[in-house]
């Protein structure tokens, strides 16, 4: 998976909030070197380095993100009874 970025090009990833494991949305990263291991790249989100991983969905596009993440979540239109 990594092979096909490079450094440089955005790209976008499905997170997690850290405090809310329910919580999660599509958010623009950075493809960089990996400042720990410059043989290696990592995603820069948030002031924060992230290395490649299972943790992360990357997407090329926004649109390839947001379907992924509609499927995986649904719409908040879904929820008839939201209270919040």
């Amino acid at each position: 998976m990594v092979e096909s970025f490079s450094p440089g090009e955005v790209v976008y990833i499905i997170i997690r909030n850290p405090h809310a494991q329910d919580v999660a949305q599509v958010q623009q990263a950075a493809v960089v070197v990996n400042p720990e291991n410059p043989s290696e790249l990592a995603l820069f989100a948030h002031e924060t380095y992230y290395p490649f991983s299972e943790e992360f969905a990357v997407f090329k596009t926004e649109e390839e993100a947001e379907t992924a993440y509609k499927e995986a979540f649904g719409t908040y239109e879904e929820f008839d009874e939201f209270y919040g």
